[in-house]
């Protein structure tokens, strides 16, 4: 009759016992959190406009202004703000509460003066060279604030992140715009009072 050699197992540590628990605990409080943030981020897709507004300016970093407007500052950029008809390039990305997207993340240009939502130009004027920020556009500083225009998004809390890639002084796009109108009156026939013609 064969005999069986019976391998003895070593007893588990006590401290070993205490990090397999741990680890169970923070397993399930991680699953716990997950599905509280879940059914947060569900209540608040929720939300009123104002309801949403109202939480949203409570959360850490989002500041409100005058108007409404509420933004965050991820990077604060160097230099002076963005002023009446300075030229800016941006990077812009715009999504709805739900997390639709109804911007793509795509490059912009405009001289802040020009027609645009007030919430938005609002914003940029906030923001220097280099800066990243966030904004959300209540519907009266987005496509709601033309009650006569019926935009599909009138309505809609706008969510843009913004990237301010370069900012041009209004001083320098004048004197670049005068330096072309000179370069177009010389190849049209010369500049006024310029050398009088031979006999």
């Amino acid at each position: 009759m064969s005999s069986v050699t019976a391998v003895p197992i070593p007893p588990t540590k006590r401290s070993y016992l205490v990090w397999l628990w741990v680890g169970i605990a923070l397993a399930v409080a991680g699953a716990v959190a997950l599905a509280w943030v879940g059914t947060r981020t569900a209540a608040v897709a929720a939300y009123s406009n104002e309801d949403f507004l109202a939480w949203n300016k409570k959360q850490a970093g989002v500041q409100t202004t005058a108007s409404g407007l509420q933004y965050k500052v991820i990077e604060p950029g160097e230099g002076a703000t963005a002023a009446d008809n300075d030229g800016v390039e941006l990077e812009i990305h715009g999504i709805k509460r739900d997390g639709k997207e109804f911007q793509p993340r795509a490059p912009m240009q405009f001289q802040i003066g020009q027609p645009m939502i007030p919430g938005f130009t609002e914003g940029v004027k906030l923001m220097r060279k280099g800066a990243r920020y966030r904004f959300w556009l209540p519907p009266n500083l987005g496509y709601g604030a033309d009650p006569n225009a019926q935009h599909e998004l009138a309505d809609d809390i706008l969510i843009f992140d913004v990237e301010m890639k370069n900012l041009v002084p209004a001083a320098v796009i004048q004197q670049m715009m005068m330096q072309q109108m000179m370069q177009q009156q010389m190849q049209q026939g010369g500049a006024p009072g310029g050398p009088p013609q031979g006999r």
